[in-house]
């Protein structure tokens, strides 16, 4: 009998939170209807016929109104069995509409109810600025359109502001870092890369979004009306079959992860075989260093981001590089503690990365950024210039938001940290040292690197693996007992020492193989041992020259290896002590190095590799940390 009035129970509560959750749907919904224009499906065309789908909310009124823009590849299609339910870019439209604005949402070529076909970024690039124009001409605009969104309603606003549309007055780009292609010595390529390795998102990204060209479509030149009455039952949003992607990765080669759980690989398959550099990277809809920049913006990025250190260096380029010098000057930076996209979730006084609790991360997000908008949009005089730092960001381990004119804070000091043994370094177990004196005699450290029995991923900054990987901190101990890991640490720290800036370093190396990875992870170890990544990075050996050439290595010789950039904020406390792990794989954040010089991408066969880590006055191997000094 209990368990008869506990399932009573459960059942009733079931549907009581589901009936609030429509109530509070509906409400949305009903307050949007009553204060806004709504007009869905409106089909804008581009410059060679091609029409692109586009729902348009505008405040109810005679006025004039600015227009802030959202442009994705997801489904923003909010009809589902004949009803019409909210969708968080309803929610989002309602706030826009409240505060005096029409919001924009539009699917990129090819998508959904956009005809043509769609490749990554909604190329071609004019697609936006012809959206922006239809805009500008409605009789309902201003003229002043702001752009807004984060991952991939963030990446292909980089290279359309760089066609500086006279409309286009500001951006809030959030988590971006697969818009940058090439930006100073970082060759991304829109995350593809790091060091010259892949990054494996995109394997189990575009397994879950890429439309398959046998799909339905609707007929061409379809009307507005149409449109709207097939939306109700259909959404044109298919699912491929659940797959273990964790055991999708472990496939080679990787040409053939996507094909072998029967998804579709057109995209894929032309962009695994480019290399860093290739002259296809630079014809899409990716923003590169040699473009101009035409468009204020307030750019959100977050620690634990796969890419904070090109998000952060692209902020450093337009700052530094674009030729209009007021565009220079309108240039800010909130960095937050979160992974991708995550800025608003961090709503309680316990912001939790992970494992790791950084305190209360809160920020006033939605005020800032409409008051950008305010300024630039309708020239409203909010002193937002006066009152908003040029970079704000947030330092974990004091868990506290700080403000700096420039990135990196000018009171920023590299010190130089060496790494130091007597050749045993192999886990947190050997006698891996991190020391500001640097060591007189080479004693290297060697590891055995198996591609078939790889360091595992644990943590980091990452996006879009199919929760394949557990995105930020989380503690590295039980990962540091492996001898194919080095590990090198300070001593007890007697005072505190906050870390804020990139974070560069440099391995001297040999191998007896021609080509293979170097990883390294900047690690905070607490007092009790816990040990929570900070950042990570790779580097392919061959590519230590330059992105332009393969250079590989001879067995026995010592090649100096600059590793890119890594970034953060964060206050190593007293008692606590830094570390740097060093392997040659992070899988699967990033894909092996099958070690045999090839391809790597075509290679089901790899071989095992015995690298070392020198250490001396000669091959001083180093990592470089930006000490704040108060």
């Amino acid at each position: 009998m209990k368990m008869h009035h506990f399932l009573i129970s459960i059942i009733t509560s079931y549907f009581l939170f589901n009936s609030f959750s429509v109530i509070a749907q509906n409400e949305v919904l009903q307050e949007l209807e009553e204060i806004a224009i709504i007009d869905q499906k409106v089909m804008i065309p581009m410059r060679d016929g091609v029409r692109l789908a586009a729902d348009v909310y505008r405040p109810k009124t005679d006025k004039k109104v600015p227009i802030i823009f959202s442009r994705t590849p997801y489904n923003f299609n909010n009809w589902v069995d004949g009803k019409q339910i909210t969708t968080m870019r309803v929610k989002k439209a309602l706030e826009a509409v409240k505060k005096g604005y029409a919001y924009v949402v539009q699917n990129e070529r090819g998508r959904y109810f956009s005809e043509g076909e769609w490749d990554i970024l909604g190329v071609p690039v004019t697609d936006g600025y012809d959206t922006f124009t239809w805009m500008k001409n409605q009789p309902w605009s201003n003229g002043k359109i702001g752009t807004y969104g984060c991952s991939s309603s963030a990446e292909w606003q980089l290279a359309v502001a760089a066609l500086d549309h006279p409309s286009h007055a500001a951006m809030v780009p959030q988590g971006y870092g697969a818009g940058i292609g090439r930006v100073g010595n970082l060759y991304e390529q829109g995350n593809w890369y790091r060091g010259g390795v892949e990054q494996m998102l995109f394997m189990a990204w575009l397994y879950r979004v890429e439309h398959d060209k046998f799909k339905p479509r609707i007929p061409a030149g379809a009307t507005q009306e149409d449109l709207i009455r097939i939306s109700r039952f259909y959404d044109l949003d298919p699912e491929n079959p659940p797959i273990d992607m964790a055991e999708a990765f472990k496939h080679l080669p990787i040409q053939d992860i996507i094909k072998n759980v029967h998804g579709k690989t057109e995209i894929f398959d032309k962009m695994i075989t480019r290399k860093p550099n290739d002259p296809d990277w630079y014809e899409g809809g990716l923003y590169h260093d040699d473009m101009d920049f035409g468009v204020p913006s307030f750019w959100f990025a977050s620690w634990y981001d796969l890419s904070i250190t090109p998000n952060l260096v692209l902020f450093n380029h337009v700052r530094n590089n674009a030729k209009d010098t007021s565009i220079r000057d309108n240039q800010y930076l909130v960095i937050s503690p979160n992974l991708h996209c995550e800025f608003t979730r961090g709503t309680s006084q316990n912001t939790i990365i992970g494992e790791l609790s950084v305190g209360d991360a809160r920020l006033n997000y939605d005020e800032q950024i409409y008051a950008w908008f305010d300024f630039w949009l309708k020239g409203e005089q909010n002193n937002f210039k006066e009152k908003t730092p040029r970079v704000q960001y947030y330092t974990m381990g004091r868990n506290i938001w700080q403000a700096s004119e420039t990135w990196p804070p000018e009171n920023a000091k590299p010190i130089t940290y060496y790494l130091n043994s007597n050749g045993h370094a192999n886990s947190a177990f050997g006698d891996g040292k991190l020391t500001t004196t640097k060591p007189k005699t080479d004693h290297p450290d060697q590891y055995t690197y198996d591609p078939m029995l790889p360091v595992p991923s644990l943590g980091g900054n990452i996006c879009c693996t199919d929760n394949v990987i557990k995105g930020g901190a989380y503690n590295q101990q039980q990962m540091e007992t492996r001898n194919d890991i080095l590990v090198y640490t300070t001593d007890v720290l007697d005072k505190g020492i906050e870390v804020t800036g990139f974070i560069t370093s440099t391995l001297y190396v040999s191998s007896d193989v021609k080509d293979t990875d170097f990883t390294i992870k900047l690690i905070d170890v607490h007092p009790d041992g816990s040990a929570y990544n900070l950042d990570e990075t790779i580097q392919r050996a061959r590519y230590r020259e330059g992105y332009d050439k393969e250079v590989f290595m001879k067995k026995g010789e010592v090649y100096k290896i600059d590793l890119t950039p890594m970034a953060t904020s964060n206050y190593f406390k007293k008692g606590h002590r830094i570390r740097v792990e060093i392997s040659s794989s992070n899988f699967p954040r990033f894909a092996r190095n099958l070690n045999t010089g090839g391809n790597n991408y075509d290679e089901k066969e790899g071989i095992v590799a015995h690298n070392n880590i020198h250490h001396s006055s000669k091959h001083a191997s180093h990592i470089s940390l930006p000490i704040i000094l108060k």
